[in-house]
């Protein structure tokens, strides 16, 4: 009897297993198609472009200096959204306050907002400053400093949605029983959270500074795109677009490209190694 039941069992394993096979097929095919048109893409702008192509796009000065803002834009704005990101999601995740999910609305407005109106609400934010600051104003509106806030606006509010999910998945009774043990609030988060929270951490600013490199509507309305002032990778795709030089536009979206998935694996590798150790 008992032979008898295994095969019986093996038998409806095999046949379950084949009539699962049409299940994972349609969900192989629809997650294949969208797969295989990113490399499509990609795989289009190699062959539309060549290596001299490239060289000759990172040898202009232009191209140089737009490569040099947007590495310290991207840095900078990975850095204030941690900073803004780990404290708003900690409060998002650990406390229930009034106007809670008020605020847990408000963050999500940049990322759905178009990035167009993001810039332009920014740019219309600086003209109520008073007119006694307008030199505060003059060196933030279409300088270097908008550039970064511009990428900040939208990207912090991605590192957010980020961390407060980390947040949500640590067991918080670790946190409690620090505080039985004498702790304080501010302890218990440094000593017991953090440490734990770390990489949801580096994910989040990996997603911040990937953000921020693909930036292009806020800046070109906030911050502008003048040759060697306020010129990033994004926005120089455009300037090479307006005047009609397609092949240094795709040059530098292979640059914009190979930069991303550099942070992307290496953030991912180091993640892994982290946490094998």
């Amino acid at each position: 009897m008992t032979a008898m039941a295994t095969e019986t069992r093996e038998a409806e394993f095999e046949h379950r297993a084949r009539s699962d096979v049409p299940f994972y097929v349609i969900l192989g095919v629809i997650g294949g198609f969208y797969v295989a048109v990113i490399l499509l893409m990609l795989l289009a702008d190699l062959a539309y472009t060549s290596p001299q192509q490239i060289l000759s796009a990172f040898a202009k000065p232009e191209i140089q200096y737009s490569m040099r803002l947007t590495l310290v834009s991207c840095t900078l704005t990975a850095v204030l959204s941690l900073l803004t990101a780990v404290p708003i999601g900690y409060l998002l995740s650990r406390h229930r306050f009034f106007g809670r999910d008020f605020v847990d609305a408000v963050l999500d407005i940049p990322i759905v907002l178009p990035p167009l109106v993001v810039g332009l609400s920014l740019l219309i934010l600086f003209q109520f400053v008073p007119d006694s600051l307008r030199g505060f104003r003059e060196a933030i509106v279409y300088q270097v400093p908008a550039v970064v806030i511009a990428q900040y606006m939208v990207a912090c509010a991605f590192a957010v949605r980020t961390m407060r999910a980390t947040f949500d998945q640590i067991d918080s009774r670790r946190e409690q029983v620090a505080l039985t043990l004498g702790c304080s609030r501010a302890q218990a988060f440094g000593l017991v959270v953090l440490p734990e929270a770390w990489r949801g951490i580096l994910t989040a600013g990996t997603l911040a500074w990937a953000r921020a490199l693909g930036e292009f509507g806020p800046l070109l309305i906030f911050a502008g795109a003048t040759r060697r002032k306020t010129e990033v990778l994004s926005t120089t795709v455009f300037l090479e677009l307006s005047i009609g030089n397609l092949e240094a536009a795709v040059a530098v979206s292979l640059i914009m490209v190979a930069s991303a998935v550099i942070v992307l694996v290496v953030a991912r590798m180091w993640g892994s190694r982290q946490l094998e150790l």
